[in-house]
């Protein structure tokens, strides 16, 4: 067993399920998108609904009330263009589907469900649907970010797109009503190459992104980090063999009641593969309370 892999059983093992949970999957909306048996294993997220055969489907995440579920559904063809975001939301007794925005990608959902960022632009929700884009303004104008994700604080924290894919993961704080100059959250957050798509946990106590490093499993791995009492932040851990592939594991999400994982698996681009492109999902409950690895 690697090093990493120990590192992540010993964590699961001592680590208690703290989150909040007000419903199983048998008694929610949930139960309707797979069979009631998501496990340690990851699965293709609702397959039919979600996961089709006649596009590719990335970038999944929740609503705040776990009713509603966004994702990017886009060609299979990279010439085809026609990136669309697609929200899903249960009502009257099903998933009903409508398209937000056209031609977007990256998005990332506030902890209270009222702001979708792209980049360095964000929607609201209205009474009527969501906004027109608007910019977050200083000091993002100039940083080419992949995915950011907020903090119930406000506090952004982001990836950065150079031609070394060399930059770490950062974060602005919120304050006054204006976002600080960006730092880095730590040298382990800048090893290896393509550190990106952080999903920061809305009190700050984790944060999960994906990254290519040495002793990985091939492609993108995800990784993890807790944050200490003292505000720093721990070493990144790999989340293991059954999380990570030989295809590029990315673009992780916590569902908002800390139970699911929702990431990417990208590999071949046909469909009709193993190991197509797909948004999986796993019962993670246990790796994620707030405590830090001793």
């Amino acid at each position: 067993m690697r090093k990493t892999d120990m590192v992540t059983t010993a964590m699961l093992m001592m680590l208690s399920a703290g989150c909040a949970n007000d419903l199983s999957l048998h008694e929610s909306p949930l139960a309707t998108l797979n069979p009631p048996s998501v496990g340690s294993t990851p699965i293709p997220f609702a397959p039919g609904l979600v996961s089709t055969p006649q596009s590719r489907e990335i970038e999944g995440m929740f609503g705040a009330d776990m009713r509603s579920v966004y994702f990017i559904r886009r060609p299979w063809s990279y010439a085809e263009s026609g990136n669309s975001l697609v929200m899903l939301e249960f009502g009257e007794g099903q998933w009903q589907e409508r398209i937000i925005r056209d031609n977007v990608s990256e998005p990332s959902i506030s902890p209270d469900g009222t702001t979708i960022y792209f980049k360095t632009k964000f929607i609201k929700k209205t009474a009527d649907g969501w906004s027109n884009p608007k910019a977050l303004g200083a000091p993002f104008e100039s940083i080419d970010i992949m995915r950011l994700s907020a903090a119930a604080n406000g506090n952004l924290y982001f990836d950065t797109f150079t031609p070394g894919l060399d930059t770490p993961l950062r974060f602005s704080q919120y304050s006054d009503g204006q976002y600080q100059p960006p730092l880095s959250l730590g040298p382990q957050f800048g090893e290896g190459v393509y550190n990106a798509h952080p999903f920061i946990a809305p009190d700050e106590s984790y944060i999960v992104w994906d990254s290519r490093r040495e002793g990985g499993y091939g492609g993108s791995d995800l990784y993890i980090s807790f944050k200490g009492p003292e505000g720093e932040w721990g070493p990144a851990m790999n989340l293991g063999d059954k999380i990570n592939t030989s295809a590029d594991e990315n673009y992780p999400s916590i569902s908002p009641d800390g139970k699911y994982l929702i990431f990417d698996r990208r590999g071949d681009l046909r469909p009709d593969s193993e190991q197509a492109v797909q948004i999986l999902w796993v019962d993670v409950q246990t790796l994620l309370t707030r405590q830090s690895p001793q």
